[in-house]
């Protein structure tokens, strides 16, 4: 198993959680990992990325540049790393954000209307587990049910409370995966 993992968007959608929680499912699973955050120049508002790498041998560089697996929550983001992927990858598209413009063949796109779907269950906050539940499904080597162990010690103890409706998300997550596979 060997995952490089980019997640994109704005600061504040929760793209470093997102990495941070695979991360921590990793090394329940004895994997090796690698976490590495990315912030832009701007205060709010701004880009954030991370690398996320997913090993059973070494890692040799957390930096990644070539995704086997890429989760992009706004358009700049799309545009920024959608020719990164590498061929035969995942690319994980918030459709609620992003116009329906991937133009290339050679990748595995899964269309995810993460915002939509997160105000739909009446919480905007949990679009990125929406779309973390959908990056799930193409892991090879981490089990879905692994998130339910690692939302305690990832979240403050103060967001306890949201641990049901992120584990809702995470699912709802992984449905719209199933169904476009």
């Amino acid at each position: 198993m060997h995952h490089e993992i980019l997640i994109a968007g704005f600061g504040g959608q929760g793209v470093m959680l997102m990495g941070q929680m695979l991360a921590y499912a990793g090394m329940k699973k004895n994997l090796y990992v690698s976490w590495m955050p990315s912030y832009g120049p701007e205060q709010r508002g701004g880009t954030a990325n991370c690398g996320v790498v997913l090993s059973d041998e070494p890692v040799g560089s957390p930096v990644v540049t070539e995704p086997t697996d890429c989760a992009v929550m706004n358009l700049p983001s799309l545009t920024k790393f959608e020719p990164a992927v590498t061929s035969s990858g995942y690319l994980y598209v918030n459709t609620s954000l992003c116009p329906d413009e991937v133009e290339r063949e050679d990748i595995h796109v899964i269309r995810v209307p993460a915002t939509e779907e997160a105000d739909a269950m009446g919480n905007a906050r949990v679009a990125n587990m929406i779309m973390l539940g959908a990056m799930m499904g193409s892991f090879t080597g981490l089990p879905a049910d692994i998130m339910q162990e690692v939302l305690p010690e990832v979240l403050p103890e103060r967001h306890h409370g949201l641990i049901p409706v992120n584990l809702e998300a995470l699912n709802r997550g992984r449905e719209i995966f199933e169904s476009q596979v």
